[in-house]
């Protein structure tokens, strides 16, 4: 039956016609990522290479007082649809409608949750919403609410749509095929945008980070279909397999009945032309410990193609057999109209924490390029379970840093080399990409170094794609974790959980990656310590050292890049750092009379956006100062080489994922931008 699906699927594939993709149509921006298929282009040109300098802030909209506190992370992206912008923004996920020429408030909506809201996992501002129309004067706004509801609004009025669910709401916690859950306190929740085609909207789900999770019982992240209209639920999909579903021997020892986790907590990417919804999921329950989920664990960390009418699996492709890194898939699948050795191919292409490009066929699921399974080291945490092989893309090659190696330090002077080796080595480091976490103290080491880091590579922000020139463009954040395990039955009923120890940005221990930090940090400040704990041996209960040289990055620039990558044939275009170099390594008093790169590139969150001649992108870390006042900065690249062609001073770091958009024959582009002290608000950037 497997195999006679295949053909079917191949030949589908044959005879498909690829319809021309654009991008954003007619100056919108309809979906969180411009269009379904997640392209974040937009063909416009009014602002282009030859006047992007002329760049202003048209209008203003402030956040300060939607919520309880003012918000200095909002992630949100909006969307523009006929005439009429729509954003979540606040601490309490607010609900805004505003003139997208102006930025004057039509309408708001939110909905009071009281302690559920304040007990969910995931808070703040959330990442985008969904437009439903019609066409017949029909149109709806569709967002999920920090206490995981469902809720839809009459886009002209914001009052919610009584024929929709329960006077509008969906309470996302019921039909989730696990009776008994806490409505008030359950780990599950959302804050990435629902997803949205051929009148059905698919939800994901997202939890607390599990690097250190109190128990290895855990809500399963089940992802659903409803209904547009009325809510009805259309269908479940079991990302961890129930008894009689494929899949479930994957999850040895009965541990699917108690694991958790394993949700799409990512934006989700639906191709309504062939009916199918793209998953990209994340691993069980715990992030760095998986020794009581024994097996592969089908379908953690797996691309996962569904009929959108009825939830069916179509093909999947598990990425990282028995996930312990925190790999987990974070971002919106991007489809992809390509030719390969001549042979079109309607493609489906997962940007990933690895640094990998995963690329199917979209319709038969088969590798664009050939996927190898390479033997890969084993660990010595006692009850742990390894698999001996994982899945390696031969094309596209990885777009940032997999392993480490002593090269790879910083070297700047003699003596900021000599230290980073100094501290590198009194850690477990490998060139391998899957060399697995170990117990601290192990062979007289702190912990072992894993790049990329749970921060590193690709995050939620995702890459671009321009249908035009068939280039992807995909950010990268070049960040390393020291991975140390401990046993705590005080914090933790598992084995094993991750002690800490700091992050490899040189700025002390990362924030998760789902949720983020305050919008500042950076390459250049201590790192945190390790907690005390683990098996008594050496490196067991001391401190965990910084993972700095002096205070400097312990590894080269660039910190943060985007590349550029053909599609076609599966080759790299470019590399450019994408970020300035901080003014803590700039001014570092052991860096004086250095010469040091004026774009060093920043690791943390920045989304990119792409239009008919330029990259757009924002910057993350330490604020710099200009005239005694901290500012940040918002540039355009060139396409094809990534050359800055402009930088505009803005008042904060950008923290969303850009848009843009036509209102009354002008064009805007939209960012979000906020930093610790600098409440977050929305600025419209405009020719004069």
């Amino acid at each position: 039956m497997l195999r006679k699906f295949g053909i079917i699927c191949a030949l589908l594939s044959a005879t498909l016609p690829l319809a021309a993709q654009t991008g954003a149509k007619n100056g919108e921006w309809r979906s969180y990522a411009a269009e379904p298929g997640s392209t974040k282009y937009s063909p416009l040109d009014q602002i282009n290479r030859d006047n992007v300098k002329n760049l202003r802030i048209a209008w203003r909209f402030k956040t300060d007082n939607l919520g309880a506190r003012p918000d200095y992370n909002m992630q949100s992206t909006p969307i523009v649809v006929n005439g009429v912008m729509y954003v979540q923004a606040g601490t309490r996920r607010t609900v805004v409608a505003l003139d997208p020429a102006s930025g004057e408030m039509l309408w708001m909506w939110r909905m009071d949750e009281g302690k559920r809201g304040a007990a969910a996992p995931r808070q703040g501002s959330g990442r985008g919403l969904a437009y439903w129309t019609d066409g017949k004067g029909d149109e709806r706004i569709v967002t999920v609410t920090p206490g995981y509801h469902l809720a839809q609004l009459n886009a002209k009025t914001g009052i919610p749509v009584a024929t929709f669910g329960k006077n509008g709401i969906i309470d996302l916690k019921t039909e989730i095929d696990q009776p008994g859950i806490d409505l008030e306190n359950a780990d599950i929740g959302l804050n990435s945008p629902p997803a949205l085609g051929n009148n059905v909207i698919v939800v994901g789900a997202a939890h607390l980070p599990g690097g250190a999770p109190r128990t290895k019982e855990n809500v399963k992240g089940y992802v659903r279909g409803y209904d547009v209209r009325t809510g009805k639920r259309l269908w479940i999909f079991h990302t961890i397999p129930q008894p009689g579903e494929f899949g479930n021997d994957t999850w040895e020892k009965d541990s699917w009945s108690y694991t958790g986790n394993a949700g799409n907590w990512g934006p989700i990417t639906i191709d309504e032309e062939l009916n199918r919804v793209y998953l990209a999921t994340e691993d069980g329950t715990g992030d760095y410990f998986g020794g009581h989920r024994p097996g592969n664990n089908l379908f953690s960390a797996s691309v996962v193609c569904l009929d959108l009418n009825t939830g069916k699996r179509l093909w999947y492709f598990q990425a990282i057999h028995h996930d312990i890194w925190d790999w987990d898939f974070p971002t919106a699948p991007i489809l992809m109209d390509i030719t390969v050795n001549g042979k079109p191919i309607k493609a489906v292409a997962v940007p990933s924490k690895q640094a990998f490009l995963y690329t199917f066929d979209r319709v038969t699921g088969q590798p664009v390029w050939p996927m190898e399974e390479r033997p890969v080291p084993r660990g010595k945490v006692p009850t742990e379970w390894y698999s001996p092989t994982q899945p390696y893309p031969t094309k596209p090659a990885a777009y940032d840093m997999q392993g480490i190696r002593e090269s790879d330090v910083n070297d700047w002077t003699p003596e900021i080399k000599a230290e980073a080796l100094r501290v590198l080595n009194l850690h477990k480091y490998s060139d391998n990409l899957f060399e697995p976490p170990i117990d601290r103290g192990q062979d007289g080491k702190f912990g072992m170094i894993m790049m990329p880091g749970n921060n590193g590579g690709t995050n939620w922000e995702g890459g671009a794609f321009d249908p035009e020139t068939k280039i992807a463009y995909i950010f990268s954040s070049t960040e390393f974790n020291r991975r140390s395990l401990i046993n705590d039955p005080a914090r933790s009923n598992m084995n094993y959980i991750d002690g800490g120890g700091g992050g490899g940005r040189g700025r002390g221990a990362a924030a998760s990656e789902e949720g983020g930090g305050p919008a500042g940090g950076g390459p250049g400040a201590a790192a945190g310590s390790a907690p005390a704990g683990g098996r008594g041996r050496a490196g067991g209960a001391e401190a965990a050292p910084p993972l700095t040289a002096f205070g400097l990055p312990l590894i080269k620039p660039p910190y943060g890049r985007v590349t550029a990558i053909n599609m076609n044939t599966g080759d790299h275009v470019w590399m450019a750092p994408i970020g300035g170099t901080p003014e803590n390594i700039k001014n570092h008093k052991m860096l004086k009379g250095v010469t040091i790169p004026k774009y060093t590139g920043r690791a943390g969150r920045t989304g990119i956006m792409v239009t008919k001649t330029l990259l757009f992108a924002g910057e993350r870390g330490p604020l710099d100062t200009v005239d005694g006042q901290t500012v940040s900065w918002c540039r355009s690249y060139d396409k094809a080489t990534g050359a800055v062609v402009s930088e505009m001073q803005i008042p904060a770091n950008t923290t969303n994922v850009p848009i843009t958009y036509m209102a009354g024959g002008k064009q805007y582009i939209i960012i979000a931008v906020a930093a610790v002290g600098k409440p977050a608000e929305l600025l419209a950037l405009a020719l004069p």
